[in-house]
């Protein structure tokens, strides 16, 4: 079976997060990430780039409840999990489940946003 063929210059520029309440969703990120939000009216927010400067995270309000668990989360790698999931915590996430310490990886955790959005904390091992 060969490849199908790829988006002729197609880059990935957003990955947004579907929201019921767009300012507490964008406000708990901005302030997660230490990004900025940058542009934001009643149904979008967009924070400025990640860091590489190619994507952005942005917000989008929806009508519907989040009902499910994520099909796709970040990853945000930090120095030290409990440090960062002690700031998360702050901002308004709840702990997902128990903090693994894995003997061949670094530890990490999963949260979830104030709308219940799963994101993982962790750190990479050496």
């Amino acid at each position: 079976m060969s490849a199908a063929p790829a988006l002729v210059d197609g880059v990935v520029s957003n990955l947004v997060v579907d929201c019921n309440d767009l300012g507490l969703v964008s406000r708990f990120w901005s302030g997660l990430l230490g990004l900025a939000v940058t542009e934001s009216d009643e149904q979008w927010a967009d924070l400025e780039p990640l860091p590489g400067g190619r994507l952005t995270l942005s917000f989008q309000r929806v009508p519907e409840r989040k009902e499910a668990k994520n099909r796709l989360h970040l990853d945000i790698t930090v120095p030290d999990v409990e440090a960062a999931g002690r700031r998360a915590a702050v901002l308004g996430a709840q702990p997902a489940g128990p903090l693994h310490v894995p003997a061949d990886v670094g530890p990490w955790r999963v949260w979830r946003d104030p709308e219940g959005n799963e994101f993982c904390l962790l750190t990479r091992a050496g």
